[in-house]
């Protein structure tokens, strides 16, 4: 006889994580803890499960929310343990929260809602991505961060020279671009040498660049994107960047569909460009936009599509290993 499945909410913050194991699935009792978020907070619960639940690790569900980077810890060891990890959107979790009718918000009561969560819905498990994928993961998001530095120096030296400071501030300003951008171009052939070493990798950014509007800025954070989550359609990776419609209507009101904006708002922005180059470039995209201007939708409200259209078109090139083909008939 196959052993009861044992549900554990746990709500992760950057200090600590806290966990409620829903003890009793009738009367909803739950029996709580709090540990830190670090090495040995992780062999404290896999103790604490053992102890006060089961020995049985793979009878043991554990759901917890996308929280950045602060989960991985966590999620990585429980899943090496063998105990089966689902990690939800927080919006969806408020939103159950919010059916169960839940009027305090604290981390004790997070992790409660998140077991009951479980307990309810049937989530998948979770895979983490391979090794040498999330270590190109890592690198690229230094490579964002110093990015990001560069340009904020960049930004001081044009409001230092407008404002006439001193030839010393405008010399550190510059010694500092120096070396970021001596870091960035080392981190780039780092990362051209790590793809060049994972055939896979480099097999699926060559497909994406197959794709007018994709280059070499989005073909590999796209490539990432997709083999770092289990996406079952394009549809679903377009709603996880938040780029799905959202229709608001009330009685005689009819309000203006906008994008969700529920997803990764960096990687919706890095999107942003590629998709006015494919309004003009890519045909599919070209002509699909079309459409939507001559039924008088806006030009903000084409690029939204052409957005959500281009993911479409990534998903499928990588889904299926296979160049891009254009679909649109010309007449």
């Amino acid at each position: 006889m196959m052993e009861q499945k044992h549900f554990i909410g746990i709500d992760v913050s950057k200090a600590k994580f806290d966990v409620a194991w829903l003890r009793d699935t009738k009367a909803f009792r739950y029996r709580s803890k709090a540990l830190s978020n670090n090495p040995k907070g992780c062999l404290q619960l896999l103790a604490w499960i053992r102890d006060k639940v089961t020995t049985d690790l793979a009878a043991v569900c554990v759901v917890m929310e996308a929280t950045g980077v602060y989960h991985e810890l966590l999620a990585y060891f429980l899943h090496d343990h063998g105990i089966q990890v689902s990690i939800v959107n927080p919006a969806r979790t408020a939103e159950f929260a919010k059916s169960l009718g839940t009027v305090h918000k604290t981390d004790k009561n997070d992790s409660q809602v998140l077991a009951r969560y479980g307990a309810t819905v049937d989530f998948p498990r979770w895979q983490p991505e391979p090794l040498h994928v999330r270590q190109l993961k890592a690198k690229i998001a230094r490579m964002d961060t110093l990015q990001t530095d560069w340009q904020r120096e960049e930004n001081r030296l044009e409001k230092a020279r407008i404002g006439n400071a001193p030839d010393e501030v405008i010399l550190s300003i510059h010694q500092v671009k120096t070396a970021i951008g001596n870091s960035m171009a080392e981190l780039k052939q780092d990362i051209n040498d790590h793809i060049d070493r994972h055939p896979d990798l480099k097999h699926d950014i060559e497909l994406l660049q197959t794709i007018p509007g994709v280059g070499d800025v989005v073909a590999p954070r796209m490539a990432l994107l997709y083999r770092s989550r289990q996406f079952q359609s394009a549809a679903q990776m377009a709603a996880f960047l938040g780029l799905v419609p959202k229709e608001r209507t009330s009685g005689q009101y009819r309000g203006k569909v906008r994008l969700s904006k529920q997803g990764n708002s960096k990687f919706r922005a890095l999107l942003y460009m590629p998709a006015v180059v494919a309004k003009r470039c890519n045909p599919d995209i070209k002509a699909s936009c079309g459409r939507l201007l001559a039924k008088g939708k806006s030009q903000m409200q084409a690029i939204g599509a052409a957005m959500r259209r281009l993911v479409h078109i990534c998903f499928g090139v990588l889904k299926h290993q296979a160049v891009y083909q254009v679909q649109t008939v010309k007449i």
